[in-house]
Order: structure tokens, then C-alpha cells, then sequence
């Protein structure tokens, strides 16, 4: 029974990550993680869920900047799913 409690957690996690994606209040932003956690957040696990929840803390210009390539990634922020974002948005261009 603790098990389906706990998969039914992540899958809430996972709707309120997705939405927070797509509400980010930078269209730009909102498009672009909006899709990559339609592509990809139902296959994270809770380290990735952890790494994005962090990612979706950063600013909209911080996030901006790392995937446009304006401004380097420090190194706290630079987590494989940041990397799987910038793979992404390479295919979503």
C-alpha cells in the first residue's frame, strides 16, 4: 500500500512540475519548458524530479540566459537534466 502512495506522490509532483513549466510568466520560457517536461518529466525519477524542481526555482532570466548560451552555467545549477534542456532545445529550434 506505501508504494502506491508513493507513486501516486511522484505523479502529483510530476503535474505540479509540469504546470509550473508552463506557467512561468516568460512566454519564451513557457514554450520551452512547457514541452520539454511534456517530452520528458514522466520518465524522471526523484533525483531528475529534484534537479528540475530546482532548475524551475532559477529566474526565468537565468534559465534564459544558460539555454541561449548568454551567460555560463554555474556550477551548482549544471545537473543532467539542464543538460537533457539543452539537448532539447537544440531538436526544438
Amino acid at each position: 500500500m506505501a508504494r502506491a502512495t508513493g507513486e501516486a506522490d511522484i505523479e502529483t509532483r510530476r503535474k505540479r512540475l509540469l504546470y509550473r513549466s508552463i506557467y512561468r510568466g516568460n512566454k519564451e520560457n513557457d514554450i520551452l519548458l512547457g514541452q520539454f517536461a511534456r517530452a520528458h518529466i514522466a520518465s524522471f525519477d526523484s533525483t531528475e524530479l529534484d534537479q528540475y524542481e530546482r532548475l524551475l526555482d532559477s529566474g526565468d532570466n537565468d534559465i534564459f540566459d544558460w539555454v541561449s548560451g548568454k551567460a555560463d552555467i554555474p556550477a551548482t545549477s549544471d545537473t543532467s537534466v539542464l543538460r537533457r534542456l539543452l539537448a532539447f532545445r537544440v531538436t526544438f529550434q
